[in-house]
């Protein structure tokens, strides 16, 4: 979770692509948008549901002229070949 974090503060599209599961990962990611400033990331919980399967809570900020913004989100992770992809998540109000 924390490397996904750290790629999309860095703009890598590529490493986003590469870990999300491709059952579930989009043809393509926009860039970040122009003035858009990742200000943290708090990992809430995680849970492991057996070897291959895991969950984590997390919440992301950001500001984009002037207005912050946060993602509450809770991840799904799949791991396969030994390697752990991003599935899909739901959001939280």
């Amino acid at each position: 979770m924390r490397s996904r974090y750290t790629a999309y503060v860095q703009d890598r599209l590529d490493y986003l692509l590469q870990t999300w599961h491709p059952d579930t990962r989009p043809a393509a990611l926009d860039p970040n948008p122009p003035g858009l400033k990742w200000l943290g990331l708090q990992v809430r919980r995680h849970a492991i549901q057996d070897a291959d399967h895991a969950t984590v809570e997390f919440v992301a900020r950001c500001r984009q002229a002037g207005g912050a913004t946060r993602l509450h989100e809770t991840s799904r992770f799949v791991r396969e070949a030994g390697r752990w992809f991003y599935v899909d998540g739901d959001l939280h109000e």
